[in-house]
């Protein structure tokens, strides 16, 4: 029997952005993202997607936001290990003119439909370059919920967490522009990786994240 990872994505995505990593020596668990209750904290979502993981002590991978989320499942359960990929640890990863806006309200202001855009702005950000990524990444936006997406964007910008898993390693690229390495401590920088690196540097993040599954 193989062992049993958990994955989260990341903002409103699924299991499609992880399609090019060889995790074939596990059991890999996709943890799907439900629309937020009204005015619902991060916390009190993060609880709601507890009844999806089943294993004690789970292995927990998560992207972006979805590492975000792992941090806050993380308050409620007791966990093996954390691999954050492209993500915050805490609120002092967040850039401060992404703060700026969460504090000022601006993302309220921004229409959903212009959020769920694909352009070269947005593919720049993700640092998606092939045609198949930016293929992909236009097809995530375009099926994201808005109501999800609108919550999650709202949560980010004004996370507060301060809290880090004695169990937390993070891989993070070193071109992330969306959440630059400057303002991030990982554990490891992955060259030339961008914030969708687990597509365009497939190869390097499959090879790391095995090893750290099997330490």
């Amino acid at each position: 029997m193989k062992p049993k990872i958990y994955i989260i994505s990341g903002l409103g995505a699924d299991e499609r952005v992880f399609q090019l990593l060889d995790l074939s020596a596990y059991e890999v668990i996709y943890i799907r993202w439900i629309l937020p209750e009204q005015n619902e904290s991060i916390e009190h979502y993060a609880e709601r997607l507890l009844p999806q993981i089943t294993s004690p002590k789970p292995i927990i991978i998560g992207l972006s936001f979805g590492g975000m989320m792992a941090i806050e499942i993380s308050k409620f359960i007791a966990t093996e290990k954390i691999i954050l990929l492209s993500s915050a640890k805490t609120k002092h990863e967040i850039p401060y003119y992404l703060k700026f806006l969460g504090f000022f309200g601006i993302d309220k202001l921004v229409p959903v439909a212009v959020l769920r855009q694909s352009n070269f702005i947005v593919n720049w950000f993700f640092g998606v370059k092939r045609n198949f990524e930016k293929q992909l990444l236009k097809q995530v936006l375009k099926e994201m919920n808005p109501v999800f997406l609108k919550w999650a964007i709202h949560k980010v910008l004004r996370w507060q967490n301060t809290f880090i898993p004695q169990n937390l390693y993070h891989l993070h690229g070193k071109s992330d522009h969306l959440l630059p390495i400057r303002f991030v401590q990982a554990n490891e920088q992955i060259a030339n990786g961008g914030h969708f690196m687990v597509l365009s540097d497939s190869g390097v993040v499959s090879a790391r994240l095995n090893e750290l599954l099997q330490h």
